[in-house]
């Protein structure tokens, strides 16, 4: 039988409220040391080097936030894949899907490197890029993209260790990894002159670092053994991670692709706009991040928990999540809100920057708790093995109204305020879609036994 180490959570006994915050935790702060990378990068630039150069990064935040929510999505289905195994007793399938997942994130980070050196001056011209930042950034993306494969090795790794609950060595060497990059931001920037060449190339570094050490705990552990000599591939567990993989990261994705859409509206105001913009992108994405991470957490423990056929325990995740997530990213989110000038004042001095940082913080991050509405009920289905309907609801909820507000009402009446109304509107067109999931009875004939309940 697979033990747990004493490190590790039973989430099929026991009270549920300290589990939930002890398993979502190092998840939430994980992913906002990883978009601190980014922020770490624009708020160097920021103060160390020129407005265009902060702009230059800022052009890609969108870009990529959308490389790393893919990244976060495709490992879901790594760590649902363990997990049932780990519940279901499985031993002798675990050490495979382990070095399967690892692989799998190998190939498609490399692709996704190559990728990226052919499509960076295209999707930057996309976007409407101005002429005058557009090298600066290209430059930025094309080195940022050669890491990619290391970002998703992170991931992955993750993916495996938080399947059996230690969610705490994932975010310890990130922080580490997270420390590195800024040092190396301020060292490349600030003594060698090498400007946004500089901050990709740390933040680069930084994911290279925190790959290996994930690497090295799988390949010495010995619930979960890693053999980097002699790897094992399986098509079929590599088709079984992408199926849930795949519709989590086209989940995530929908909400970075149609901001793009958005930012390339946002280069038409010029570049105090663009990096006002990119500030308070940073604070939405940071504070988003709790949000997603009790989804994560709402998956993982659902996953364990169906399994093991405990439905009213599912229930009860579903609750717990529901409001322990509204309570901790509403209170971050306010603080944020209510000194958004001290907040947007760790990255510019600049009074127009920072004019434009708090417009859009205002029509936009101010809002964000409603986003717990559908990201909480998307975890449950995912952990239920339902990842394509929240998926395709993201996709017409956020992707497509965002596209469709910009075509029409932000294109009669061009204005930034305008432009970031598309957002708290289309999350409500998500809940609603998401939310269908409950109460449809087509749904209920798909037997979602443990959490057709509110």
């Amino acid at each position: 039988m697979l033990t747990l180490k004493t490190r590790d959570l039973d989430m099929l006994h026991g009270p549920l409220t300290g589990k939930l915050l002890l398993f979502t935790l190092p998840i939430a702060l994980s992913s906002m040391v990883q978009q601190l990378f980014n922020a770490a990068d624009t708020a160097v630039v920021g103060y160390f080097d020129h407005a265009d150069a902060l702009a230059a990064v800022g052009t890609n935040t969108e870009i990529i936030a959308l490389i790393v929510t893919v990244s976060s999505g495709l490992s879901i289905g790594a760590n649902i894949q363990i997990a049932n195994q780990i519940r279901r007793n499985e031993k002798k399938d675990v050490p495979a899907t382990v070095q399967t997942a690892v692989l799998v994130a190998l190939l498609v980070g490399i692709a996704g490197a190559l990728l990226g050196q052919c499509i960076a001056r295209p999707l930057l011209q996309l976007i409407q890029t101005p002429e005058s930042i557009l090298h600066a950034a290209e430059l930025y993306l094309r080195i940022y993209m050669l890491g990619y494969p290391f970002l998703l090795l992170y991931d992955f790794s993750a993916a495996v260790l938080r399947a059996r609950g230690d969610s705490r060595y994932p975010f310890f060497a990130l922080v580490l990894s997270g420390l590195v990059n800024v040092g190396l931001n301020l060292l490349f920037v600030t003594v060698f002159h090498t400007g946004v060449a500089g901050v990709a190339i740390a933040t680069g570094i930084s994911n290279l670092l925190s790959a290996s050490m994930l690497l090295h705990r799988l390949a010495e552990d010995g619930q979960f053994p890693l053999s980097l000599r002699h790897p094992q591939f399986s098509l079929r567990i590599a088709g079984e991670i992408l199926k849930t993989g795949i519709p989590s990261a086209v989940q995530g994705a929908v909400f970075c692709f149609a901001n793009i859409f958005v930012q390339a509206s946002v280069n038409g105001f010029g570049a105090a706009a663009i990096a006002g913009s990119t500030i308070a992108m940073n604070f939405e994405y940071i504070t988003y991040y709790v949000i997603t991470a009790f989804g994560q957490t709402a998956t993982t423990f659902t996953s364990q928990n169906y399994a093991a056929g405990n439905h009213e325990r599912c229930r009860h995740i579903f609750r717990l999540c529901l409001v322990l997530s509204t309570l901790f990213s509403s209170a971050l989110i306010f603080t944020i809100v209510l000194f958004r000038h001290f907040f947007c004042g760790i990255f510019t001095a600049e009074a127009a920057v920072m004019q434009s940082a708090s417009v859009r913080i205002l029509c936009i991050l101010l809002f964000e708790p409603i986003c717990n509405l559908y990201e909480i009920p998307a975890g449950v289905l995912r952990g239920r093995g339902h990842a394509l309907y929240p998926a395709i609801s993201a996709m017409i909820g956020t992707c497509l109204f965002r596209i469709l507000w910009i075509c029409t009402v932000f294109r009669a009446n061009p204005s930034l305020p305008l432009l970031y109304h598309a957002f708290p509107l289309s999350w409500i067109a998500t809940i609603l879609l998401t939310n269908l999931a409950f109460i449809s009875p087509a749904v209920k004939r798909m037997r979602f036994r443990c959490i057709k309940k509110w």
